[in-house]
């Protein structure tokens, strides 16, 4: 392979456009295929609008190699088609319905090509499903895979659902009741967010990147921070890089309790249900305590973070932490060794290795599946490079996989939060910002509570964004939600639902 091929970053590296060749399509295509095939996996793949009328959409493929540490970025430049790579490498499968809807390019050989989000393309005149480009798409208005045959039964839910929820569709081809596929549509809540992007950073853009999905805040807004300060020149200082760790730790452990709270009432275990659910609030309010947003808007910002945790609020929250531990603990300890319990969650909603790998996933439905995926282990950055060594995987790929990997992070969490307290590094919480590099790409991960957060920037002459690429957890493993459902009964949905507890705003963007 040549070394002009590519360009290879490390997490919160900039390299100038000029540096990454524009590969043929058919080069293009086979180098990506040969990363595939030596363990490296797709992070991000998108379009990038022609500067000059007549241009080819450009394609950008970002691939992750753990092994190396680094990623490896490829470019082309295609027509009105192009030949689909998902036949080869399934994890581009919604990558590629992505491109041909936001371009209105066609990936040639797509096994199961049609909307995402049901946008209008982004390319006036452009639209790959051949509707009239003039109108906006029907939301859900699309094919559905269909299983016929005696006995064969179809079960339509939501897109409106019961209690507080986003809306999603979800529909099950059945033989009485066992389901023998699932088809997941989302894009009812499309927000049109990178399209917004486009020309930044505005005013507005630091609110719109903390609510990309509001439980991820921290997760979000510090992967966009990474990419204003690389393509600034600079880092955020050591005492930024431990207070944004300690609201990354408090993120995780707010919702890794809160989903195991909703778990537990899933299959009617009130005890652990009901302590769960008041400890996430007590994670919630150290956050608060440190911002005074329980979700932490208003602390992280491009060049550290806007709140320092002094002596004084270090205690509070040690004491704090101190409390919710031993509680949180017993609470989880008491679910996790009730037979019964473990009799539910066992085996229930499986997805195997060999499907996880295939689909991309990330985060903790990668990690309960035996892959050894973290970004805070393999791609770390600010304070992770030094304290973070304890990656925890489980091999069973089933709802108590999942559920032991969020209590086995909580103890981690809750190791790390009192560790960085105790050894604050001295010094500033802010850098002024420096004015953006112009014409380059800047690529930031961070392991949000969910999964990896992936953020990539393309700068044009003015150092503004012409292109802003985010890739949120949720986006890997919604698919990996349908094949959990793969021959398990319709009811056990809502219990395989919660142990993944994707996000739909996430999604939809």
């Amino acid at each position: 392979m040549s070394a002009s091929d590519s360009v290879k970053l490390f997490n919160g590296g900039v390299a100038a456009l000029d540096s990454m060749p524009v590969l043929p399509y058919d080069l293009f295509a086979d180098r990506v295929l040969r990363e595939f095939s030596t363990a490296a996996r797709v992070a991000a793949y998108f379009g990038v609008l022609p500067e000059e009328p007549g241009e080819g959409v450009e394609l950008f493929a970002i691939m992750a190699r753990e092994r190396h540490g680094n990623f490896v970025i490829y470019r082309t430049r295609v027509g009105e088609t192009f030949q689909s790579l998902t036949p080869n490498c399934p994890q581009l499968h919604l990558f590629e319905r992505e491109i041909a809807e936001q371009f209105g390019v066609v990936p040639s050989g797509h096994p199961w090509l049609k909307p995402v989000r049901f946008q209008r393309s982004l390319r006036p005149g452009h639209d790959a499903w051949g509707r009239d480009p003039a109108l906006h798409p029907v939301v859900g208005d699309m094919a559905y895979f269909q299983v016929e045959g005696e006995g064969i039964h179809e079960v339509a839910v939501g897109p409106v659902h019961a209690g507080i929820i986003e809306p999603g569709h979800f529909r099950f081809q059945c033989y009485g009741e066992k389901v023998l596929h699932l088809e997941i549509s989302l894009g009812y809540q499309h927000r049109g967010l990178e399209n917004l992007l486009i020309g930044g950073p505005h005013p507005g853009t630091v609110m719109q990147m903390e609510t990309i999905a509001g439980d991820t805040t921290i997760g979000h807004m510090t992967a966009y921070s990474k990419v204003i300060e690389g393509l600034g020149g600079g880092e955020a200082p050591p005492r930024a890089q431990a207070v944004r760790a300690v609201a990354l730790e408090l993120e995780r452990l707010g919702n890794h309790v809160g989903d195991i709270g909703a778990i537990s009432g899933d299959i009617g275990f009130l005890p652990t249900a009901s302590f769960c659910g008041r400890l996430r609030g007590d994670y919630l309010n150290m956050t608060a305590a440190v911002c005074g947003s329980r979700f932490g808007r208003g602390l992280v910002r491009p060049g550290g973070v806007y709140f320092d945790i002094d002596a004084a609020r270090a205690d509070r929250l040690r004491a704090a932490l101190d409390r919710a531990r031993k509680n949180t603990i017993g609470a989880l300890e008491l679910f996790l060794d009730t037979p019964s319990v473990l009799a539910r969650l066992e085996g229930t909603g499986k997805v195997s290795r060999a499907d996880a790998e295939d689909l991309g996933l990330v985060g903790v439905a990668a990690r309960a599946c035996g892959i050894a995926r973290d970004g805070r282990f393999f791609f770390p950055n600010g304070i992770y490079r030094d304290i973070f060594d304890d990656m925890i995987i489980d091999e069973n790929g089933c709802v108590y996989a999942r559920t032991r990997i969020r209590q086995r992070e909580v103890d981690v969490s809750l190791a790390l939060v009192s560790r960085i307290l105790d050894n604050m590094p001295a010094g500033p919480v802010r850098n002024a910002p420096q004015p953006l590099r112009p014409e380059a790409l800047c690529l930031s991960l961070v392991e949000g509570w969910r999964g990896e957060v992936v953020h990539a920037a393309i700068t044009d002459p003015n150092g503004r964004f012409r292109r802003y690429k985010i890739v949120d957890p949720s986006f890997h493993n919604w698919s990996g939600l349908a094949m959990a459902l793969r021959n398990t009964q319709i009811s056990d949905f809502p219990l395989c639902n919660k142990s993944f507890n994707l996000s739909y705003c996430g999604f939809d963007l």
